[in-house]
């Protein structure tokens, strides 16, 4: 879990978080969203002592990070940026084990780290881990960069506009990836984004900031429905509001149980949106619908995604 209780940070004279609350509970998947100088990267910063609070308190699993030695801390919270910063001159391997080299793992447990780390991200690890950062695409640069922040297995992880620097393409795969990711693991992670799809295809809850505050605290569907201010619906788009609401909704929400349709089944946490993607690519308006075990249970019709 995550406090941050009343936390505020000035740059000179200008105050860039301002009496900041928020509480980020265990395993969740918290996104702070909003604009260029709203304070949203200032905050992830200072839960890992990359910038020190002017006024406040951080708790990171009930533990005031000021009475925490900096190194050490930073030990605990795996932390991913846009630049991803790999060391040049280092394998793949070497790279995605820095952490756990510095905390003296033996050499046979950080290779099965590495190992483990390369199939999570789709790696193929006999290709990839003797590999260099030139001969990776981007956005085999990028997963590799957040297998390194997971590297160690901490307990919380922070990622500031991670997938910012690839094409649309990486980064919609990038995404899905982080979601599948954070299923199987349960971590809690707290991204920064300015990008409202990114925050609704991936957060629990989502944190839209203005000013050093947040304006609105809830999660994907309620920000969507219920804005709690101007501000707020602005941000969110209120043109195009449909198929935002389709991204953030579930097949599980419109399935009809029982029934049956041809082709290729759709899983049933599938987004409405994702949906409809498919609908239109294989030209009909049914599919069919599985359980995580494969199992048909349902199908999904076009007219009921818009009722």
């Amino acid at each position: 879990m995550i406090e941050i209780d009343n936390v505020t940070k000035y740059y000179g004279d200008r105050r860039v978080v301002d009496r900041l609350s928020l509480t980020v509970p265990a395993g969740d998947f918290c996104v702070l969203l909003g604009s260029s100088g709203c304070g949203k990267s200032t905050t992830l910063k200072m839960i890992n002592r990359l910038i020190a609070v002017d006024a406040g308190k951080i708790r990171v699993a009930g533990e005031d990070i000021g009475a925490v030695p900096a190194e050490a801390l930073r030990r605990r919270i795996g932390y991913a940026i846009q630049s991803i910063g790999l060391f040049p001159h280092w394998t793949v391997e070497d790279n995605i084990a820095t952490v756990p080299r510095l905390l003296k793992w033996p050499r046979a447990r950080r290779g099965d780290r590495v190992t483990e780390l390369l199939d999570m991200f789709r790696l193929e690890p006999a290709t990839y881990r003797a590999k260099y950062p030139h001969q990776l695409s981007g956005g085999e640069q990028q997963r590799v960069g957040v297998a390194r922040a997971l590297a160690a297995d901490p307990e919380l992880l922070l990622m500031d506009e991670p997938f910012g620097a690839v094409d649309p393409l990486t980064r919609d795969d990038l995404q899905g990836e982080l979601a599948r990711i954070h299923q199987a693991t349960k971590k809690t992670i707290v991204l920064v984004t300015h990008d409202i799809e990114e925050a609704l295809r991936l957060a629990t809850h989502i944190a839209v900031m203005r000013e050093g505050r947040i304006d609105q605290l809830g999660a994907p569907l309620d920000i969507l429905e219920h804005p709690a201010s101007d501000f707020v619906a602005d941000f969110v788009g209120r043109q195009g509001i449909g198929l935002k609401l389709l991204s953030v909704r579930r097949i599980a929400d419109r399935m009809r149980p029982g029934e049956t349709a041809q082709g290729e089944p759709l899983p049933l946490d599938t987004s409405l949106r994702d949906a409809l993607s498919a609908m239109t690519t294989r030209r009909t308006d049914r599919l069919p619908v599985c359980d995580a075990a494969g199992r048909r249970i349902g199908a999904i019709v076009l007219a009921d995604l818009v009722r």
